[in-house]
């Protein structure tokens, strides 16, 4: 009775799961930044939020000032994170759109 409609279910379902782990694997891979003001510190990430760069431009670099230092780190990785879940959640969304929450 449903063994038509069941197979084909199937089907699309394990063509799903592979196009959600290649997109998946595309965001890992994928490499996000994130700058302070004056561009004075920018961290790159990848989608897994693992930091894989940080450039520190000289002119910010103040021993009498560490704490100024430490704050534009913060900001830059701050926003290259949160490109990194931006991105993730408009290119993931696709798959979850219309489903309960919760569910992934």
């Amino acid at each position: 009775m449903f063994g038509g409609n069941m197979q084909g279910m199937m089907k699309q379902m394990k063509k799903l799961q592979k196009e959600m782990a290649d997109t998946q694997e595309e965001l890992s891979n994928s490499k996000f930044t994130g700058a302070s003001s004056n561009d004075y510190v920018i961290a790159t990430v990848n989608g897994d939020k693992e930091l894989l760069d940080i450039e520190i431009k000289p002119e910010v670099v103040d021993p009498d000032d560490v704490e100024l230092l430490q704050d534009l780190i913060v900001e830059a990785l701050k926003k290259a994170t949160a490109t990194a879940d931006a991105t993730q959640k408009q290119k993931m969304g696709k798959f979850t759109a219309g489903m309960p929450s919760g569910l992934f």
